[in-house]
């Protein structure tokens, strides 16, 4: 058997040929991503595991089939980049890691959070300009005291809502399948906008659809309170960015924490040091005084990287050896 790994770095590289050496299965690896242009290094490889960031181009599905390849083993959770029908029309099963290091992100995200409540980026800058003083702009508050609106209570929801609760906050939430495990931990609410309007700190952990698409826009932004946070280290595509630029620039909310951009595809995981950006929002974002702002990292531990790789591959083989793997998405 031979599996090809595609936007892989040189610590993933190890990974997939350490458990290719133990599963008898022979890996190549490559930096680049899975386009119609690597269509002829496929040449007897058995299956494909990637990292799409944006979508995946359509011609690819019936040439992959042609090549007689039956699966794409997406290194993540998520797989809105993947046109599920064209993959099922021609029989290519696509699957996920879905739970790879819940704790990870969810550490990531009170991560932002403490950043923005304590100024830890004002207080950088300041100290940048040798400015030592004690003044009421970088004066934070207690996280503690706060209440924390956990969007989305799946595997990550959960865990960040436990780290939320652990260090003293009343946590509350919303899911269209509450959890019976956060009994204690989180207080669900009926609609999402009783959440928003109550928290101090919103997290979202919500997957992509038509229903959330630009979830968080200019009607939103203005049920918050004007001293609230947001945290996304979900998907891009749950925040309307212009919106929320605009917001903060009114002052309907204190800070965002953004780990994930709608348009990021042309620019993550790429070095783009000294190249002007075309995507002027993106730009906005970026610098904008208010938001921290970092690429898509939130789930980039060793421990997670790791688990992705090996649960991708794990997935390949299931459907090399069987036909199919409980991991499979269509």
């Amino acid at each position: 058997m031979k599996f090809k790994v595609f936007n892989a770095t040189p610590e993933e590289s190890q990974i997939a040929l350490n458990w290719g050496k133990v599963h008898n299965v022979d890996i190549e690896t490559t930096p680049h991503l899975l386009t119609m242009d690597e269509l002829p290094g496929l040449a007897g490889i058995d299956g494909i595991i990637n990292l799409q960031i944006g979508q995946l181009e359509p011609e690819l599905y019936p040439a992959l089939n042609q090549l007689g390849i039956k699966q794409i083993a997406q290194r993540g959770a998520g797989t809105d980049m993947y046109n599920m029908a064209l993959a099922s029309a021609n029989d290519i099963i696509i699957t996920n890691v879905p739970s790879y290091s819940p704790e990870s992100i969810a550490e990531f995200a009170l991560t932002l959070a403490l950043q923005l409540i304590r100024k830890t980026e004002d207080i950088r800058l300041r100290i940048e300009a040798h400015n030592f003083r004690w003044e009421n702009v970088i004066c934070g508050r207690v996280l503690g005291q706060m209440t924390v609106a956990i969007l989305g209570t799946g595997r990550i929801g959960q865990a960040t809502a436990k780290m939320f609760k652990s260090v003293g906050c009343r946590v509350i939430g919303y899911d269209l399948y509450p959890s019976e495990q956060m009994e204690g931990i989180i207080e669900y609410k009926e609609s999402i906008m009783e959440a928003v309007e109550e928290a101090d700190v919103i997290s979202l952990h919500m997957p992509p659809s038509p229903e959330t698409h630009h979830l968080f826009d200019k009607a939103m932004f203005e049920r918050l309170k004007p001293d609230a946070i947001l945290i996304n280290t979900a998907r891009g595509a749950l925040i309307n960015t212009e919106d929320l630029l605009e917001a903060l620039d009114l002052g309907l909310l204190a800070g965002a924490g953004i780990d994930t951009y709608e348009f990021e595809a042309p620019y993550i995981p790429k070095d783009w040091t000294g190249q002007p950006l075309e995507d002027q929002t993106f730009e906005a974002l970026i610098h904008h005084p208010k938001v921290i702002y970092t690429p898509h990292v939130a789930y980039f531990t060793d421990e997670a990287v790791k688990n992705l790789v090996e649960g991708a591959l794990n997935a390949t083989l299931d459907i090399v050896k069987t036909g199919t793997t409980q991991n499979r998405v269509n």
